[in-house]
């Protein structure tokens, strides 16, 4: 979860750091770095969240509902002997999160919702397993889509590669965060600045938060070095940067309410490049 789930706990990080920035001071959480052992398990929590996902590419066509699919995911977790890693964290109430077109994140998962023909949705997961966490989010395309939808669709997921590319021994945060940004705003879209990406691991948001623009609060300057597990998740709107709460203080919408769209890995930093834990 942006921040997979991106809370008010996060935003209210996010402040600090500008509170920070503005005071002339830098401060930084210490990293968590895992070992081989560790990251082991990382892997293991990773491939349950793919697998989930290769069920919601199955199952999401139109007629389906976000409920649906919430089910079928609790039910891979549980055959893994895993358990949802977003339910009840902060008082969410569900096991994935389904945001559906105009919605970034956090859409939670309703009977009612009924996915139609043409629309988009980002399915958000996370996995705790053996102590430790995988999180990985998607954008699908619901049958046919327009243009517009399989653009941002296209740009998000392109300036993930682009981030993950970065993710390599000696670059700094920023450097992924750089990446993201150059890559969605050279094809005039809007990257959400008020959600980011973090450090994973037994806490679902550990050091550093991975920005997807370029910075200068305190993390952006942290050197990547073997051992650190990053979610990087850019967020992304066709028509602008910012966004509001709806009323069941969750989902997330683009404020002008135009299409949306996350992509999410989970990816350990090595010796060899970037590992992405959440593929199979």
């Amino acid at each position: 979860m942006h921040s997979g789930i991106m809370t008010k706990l996060r935003r209210q990080l996010l402040r600090r750091n500008a509170r920070h920035q503005n005071n002339g001071t830098q401060t930084r959480a210490e990293p968590v770095y895992k070992d081989p052992r560790e990251l082991q398990i990382m892997r293991e929590a990773g491939r349950i969240v793919a697998r989930v996902h290769v069920a919601m590419k199955e199952a999401i066509k139109p007629g389906v509902s976000t409920l649906e699919l919430d089910e079928i995911a609790l039910d891979i977790l549980r055959k893994h002997n895993a358990t949802s890693s977003f339910y009840g964290y902060n008082g969410f109430p569900a096991n994935i999160c389904a945001s559906i077109n105009e919605e970034l994140v956090h859409g939670i998962p309703n009977k009612r919702r009924v996915l139609q023909e043409g629309d988009i949705i980002s399915v958000d997961i996370g996995s705790y397993y053996r102590g430790f966490i995988g999180d990985s989010g998607w954008t699908y395309a619901v049958g046919s889509i327009t243009p517009d939808a399989q653009r941002v669709m296209d740009v998000t997921e392109g300036s993930l590669w682009a981030g993950i590319a970065q993710a390599v021994p000696g670059n700094q945060v920023r450097d992924i965060g750089r990446a993201i940004q150059q890559h969605v705003e050279s094809h005039n879209m809007y990257i959400v600045k008020e959600y980011t990406g973090h450090g994973i691991g037994r806490a679902m948001h550990e050091a550093p938060q991975v920005l997807n623009y370029v910075s200068g609060d305190a993390d952006s300057s942290l050197v990547l070095r073997p051992g650190l597990v990053l979610a990087i998740e850019p967020m992304v709107q066709l028509g602008t940067e910012k966004t509001k709460t709806l009323k069941d203080k969750w989902t997330v919408i683009s404020k002008d309410r135009s299409l949306s769209a996350h992509f999410e890995h989970t990816v350990a930093i090595t010796n060899q490049g970037p590992e992405i834990l959440t593929l199979l």
